[in-house]
Formats: C-alpha cells, structure tokens, sequence
C-alpha cells in the first residue's frame, strides 16, 4: 500500500497511512487487492478518522472482486467506480504490436484473447482510494509522471498536476481506455490475416475453431466496453447533481471534470463503435467465405458438366461402332479407323468451341 500526497505541485509519498489528512492538497491511497484484505482494518479506521465515514461492506466486496465487470455506484460520503483494464499480456500486445512472449504471431491464429482485470476507484472529497490487480502498471505509471512533474513555472504543469481527486481518478481511466484505442490497430491487423487466410484458395482447411475464438473476443471486448459506458455515464449523471461551487475555480475546476468525463466517454465510444465494425466485418467475411466456396463448387460442376456432354457423343459414336454387326459402315475399311478418329476430333472441337462461346468454360462467366 502506497500513500501519496498531493498539494498543487508537489507532490510527495508518505511512509504509511497519516494520522490526520493533510490540511491542504488531498491523498492518493494505492493498494493492491492482497493489501486492502490485509490492511482493511486499518484502512477502514483511517478513513473514519479522516473522512467520518467508512467503506460499506458491499463496495468493500466490490472492490476486492476480480471479475466485477465495470460499475459505478455512490453513498452520501464517496463515489465508487470499478473500471476494467487490459491486463499485463493484452496490454503488453496493445503498446508493442508483437504477442507476448511465448505467444505465437498474429498471422493465421484466433485473435489475442481480451484479458481484463478491474481497478477500483473510492473517490472521497479529499481523498481517492485506487486498489489495483497485483501486475497492474497503472499505480506505477502515475506515481512515477506525478513525481517528475515539470516544475510550476512551465506553463503545461497545470495540466500535468490533478487538481483534485476527481480528476487523478478520470485521469487514470482515461490512461486505461487509451490502451483499449491501441488494441484496436492489433484486433485489426489480426482480423486482416484472419480474412485473407478466408479467401486463399490455396489455405487448405479453415479453422473455424480459430474463428470462433476470435468471435467471443470481440464479443467479451464489446460487453466490456458497454460495461465501461455504462459506468462513466452514471458517473457523469451523478456529477451534474453535485452541489452548485460557489467560487470561480471551484467552478472552472467541475467543468474541467465534466470535459474529462466527456472524453473518456468519447473514446470508449470509438473502441466500441471500431469493435462492433470488427465483428461485422468479420460476419462478412464469413459469408463471403461460404459465397466464394459455393461459386467455386458451381464452377466446378459446370467445368464436369461440360466435359460430359463433350465427352457423351463421341461416346455414342464408339458404342455405334462397336456393335457385333458384320455389315457396319466403314467396318472393313483400311481407313475407317482414321475417318472415325478424325470424326470424333471434328465433334470434340466442334462442341468445346460452342461451350467455349457460351463462357461454359475457359472464362468466368
């Protein structure tokens, strides 16, 4: 468990839980899953000490659930927010464009499942409480931009320092929806080779086992993205009935949080719409998929019916001639042989010339 304090910018880790909050500034409580089962006593004491309230046993049950999908609820005293992140391999894909180690290549496999851990957000007036998966990079990442913050004479340092805990909070899940906008290029490429291994006529056998798989992953990264509208919505419903500010910076401050909330809200917006093209896409590819097969398999059959029919009245002359008659025309002939033969050749070519004008064959039709 990590403790961090932030007063405009500075910005600084405390050795452990304070006894008081800070009398300006607010905290930044980072824990992993193991850490809050562990500590929950404590913590749950600090915050009654600092906040007058304690986290309820529901959202304590939230918070320590693994497979909560992504969800937002409130009480009188905090905000709780669940998001879902990429986890460590999904997201090690998503910044680098290679599979993970020991993974194979995108080319001809079933799409990278969509691996996805949540991060809990307790958002209090002075204080945000984040509990993190135990690879979870994000705690990390933050505390280490926080803490090589530009200087407050750089005119981009009000922009790098979270006023509030509000915004520390849209930050971090803007940091997580910005690896689901990275994924998209992956899914894509995947996808890609995915449809052209569907078309290659020398491909061999199609797995569709691999398509199927590829399928439930842009379904569970659709359900997730949903989960995650679902949840930043009610978070930007409830953060227009927050108590009117009264002062001019209090006021620019909730505005700020409203265009956060509203880009977080547009970029999984983005993903959402690029994963649903994706599984249209990939629908289409299917059915295309069965429509070259079906116009190959007619193509086929026409080429054998063709080859029938030239093939049947040189038949018909052969049985004609092989009658066990003595008197036959052309029978005791030293060149019957050669006028027959020449015969079959004039009907052969007579007839692949009227089907080769009827683009029964040689060209598609």
């Amino acid at each position: 468990m990590r403790v961090f304090h932030i007063d405009g910018d500075r910005f600084a880790e405390l050795a452990g839980l304070p006894d008081n909050l800070p009398a300006s500034g607010y905290c930044w409580v980072a824990a992993v899953r193991g850490d809050l089962r562990a500590q929950l006593v404590d913590l749950q004491t600090a915050l009654q000490r600092w906040t007058g309230a304690q986290l309820v046993d529901l959202h304590v049950s939230d918070l320590l659930n693994a497979q909560l999908p992504s969800t937002y609820d409130y009480t009188s005293w905090y905000d709780i927010l669940v998001f879902r992140r990429l986890a460590a391999p999904a997201a090690g894909l998503a910044e680098t464009g290679e599979p993970p180690l020991g993974r194979a290549a995108p080319t001809g496999i079933a799409l990278q499942a969509v691996d996805t851990s949540p991060v809990g957000f307790a958002l209090f007036d002075r204080l945000l409480l984040t509990v993190h998966p135990n690879d979870c990079v994000v705690r990390d990442f933050f505390a280490n931009r926080l803490q090589n913050q530009m200087p407050a004479t750089d005119v981009r340092s009000v922009a790098r320092t979270p006023p509030s805990p509000a915004d520390l909070m849209l930050r971090m899940v803007n940091f997580m929806v910005d690896s689901y906008l990275e994924l998209r290029r992956v899914l894509t490429r995947q996808l890609d080779a995915q449809q052209q291994a569907l078309f290659d006529p020398r491909g061999g056998i199609v797995s569709w086992q691999t398509l199927l798989a590829s399928r439930n992953a842009m379904h569970l990264l659709e359900d997730t993205c949903e989960d995650q509208r679902s949840a930043i919505s009610e978070w930007i419903d409830a953060l227009d009935e927050w108590p009117p500010p009264t002062d001019p910076a209090a006021s620019r401050e909730r505005e700020v949080l409203r265009v956060r909330s509203r880009d977080v809200l547009e970029h999984i917006e983005r993903v959402l719409s690029h994963v649903r093209r994706l599984e249209a896409s990939a629908e289409t590819a299917v059915q295309m998929h069965f429509s070259a097969q079906s116009h190959r398999t007619n193509d086929i059959m026409r080429t054998l019916t063709v080859l029938t029919a030239i093939f049947l009245p040189l038949n018909l002359v052969t049985g004609f001639f092989g009658m066990n008659f003595e008197k036959l025309p052309l029978i005791h002939s030293p060149r019957g042989f050669w006028i027959a033969f020449v015969l079959l050749l004039a009907i052969g070519a007579a007839m692949s010339a009227y089907f080769w004008r009827k683009r029964y064959i040689g060209r598609t039709p």
